[in-house]
């Protein structure tokens, strides 16, 4: 069957913006698990694995309200969208599978691609349609250690400590960038209901997924760009650029609210008639 022109995917750039306050977005497990941070800058980082774990979390759980509402209104059968990264599914029975009936099964495998799949097999690594980037804090971040108390889980105790175990960042304001590679569709059976799926998803990956360390994320822009063509119609670069929110002033310190950036909410003239209208996914909550 020939995709019609509502069926295809088209090239995309995406960013999302994200605050972080008194949480801990993505722990190093190589620092016992301090917020990421880079060496050389004191920039904070957020890792693309992170990101897509929270995607995969949100289409597991059939039974929470993200799945159930936005299955419901895309239509869409829980058979064909099974997670091969996940805790109840077995590598074993993964490779098991021809590369067809893997397709067919695993949203994840045909949105971000596998490296499953190649192993002890004489095929090509699968790279998925959508591929999110590293996300940076826009300023140097400030990680703040404190020790906390707990009821003890011994006898001759009052109370357990967990010394300097509670890490977070006081603020900051990170840029993740992602892309839609159509250029990947025809070996991963990616169909554009699957990137509509991960649309819908992204404005929820924080909110509903929040934990004692993460207690307060959120995406305040999800921004969203369709190219006029298939190869692309602008500089995926010009387009991050001109979204990435700036700093007001003392560049090289750790920011205090939202309030110290200054925060695009349009392309400009120039880079928006080469691409269809700007979207924000955050205006489909």
């Amino acid at each position: 069957m020939t995709a019609t022109a509502n069926d295809m995917i088209k090239r995309a750039t995406g960013l999302l913006v994200i605050e972080v306050i008194n949480s801990n977005p993505n722990g190093d497990p190589d620092r016992e698990s301090d917020p990421r941070i880079r060496d050389h800058d004191q920039r904070g980082e957020i890792s693309p694995v992170s990101f897509k774990r929270k995607c995969r979390d949100l289409v597991e759980r059939k039974d929470g309200p993200v799945w159930q509402t936005i299955s419901n209104e895309l239509d869409l059968s829980a058979e064909k969208y099974m997670i091969s990264e996940s805790r109840e599914t077995k590598l074993k029975d993964i490779r098991d599978l021809d590369e067809n009936k893997f397709t067919e099964r695993f949203w994840d495998g045909r949105v971000f691609g596998n490296t499953e799949l190649e192993k002890g097999r004489d095929i090509p690594v699968k790279t998925g349609v959508v591929q999110f980037g590293l996300g940076v804090s826009i300023s140097p971040i400030l990680v703040e250690r404190l020790t906390t108390t707990n009821p003890s889980v011994q006898e001759d105790k009052s109370r357990g400590m967990a010394p300097l175990a509670y890490r977070i960042v006081q603020h900051g304001v990170y840029c993740m960038p992602f892309f839609v590679n159509p250029s990947a569709v025809r070996k991963t059976g990616c169909t554009k209901l699957d990137i509509d799926l991960l649309l819908r998803i992204i404005p929820y990956t924080y909110t509903h997924t929040a934990s004692y360390i993460r207690p307060q994320v959120f995406i305040r822009h999800a921004w969203y760009i369709e190219h006029k063509s298939p190869l692309g119609s602008c500089s995926d670069f010009d387009l991050i650029t001109a979204l990435t929110p700036i700093r007001k002033s003392e560049l090289e310190q750790p920011s205090a609210s939202w309030a110290d950036y200054e925060v695009p909410v349009k392309l400009p003239d120039d880079l928006q008639i080469k691409v269809e209208p700007l979207i924000d996914l955050m205006n489909s909550i």
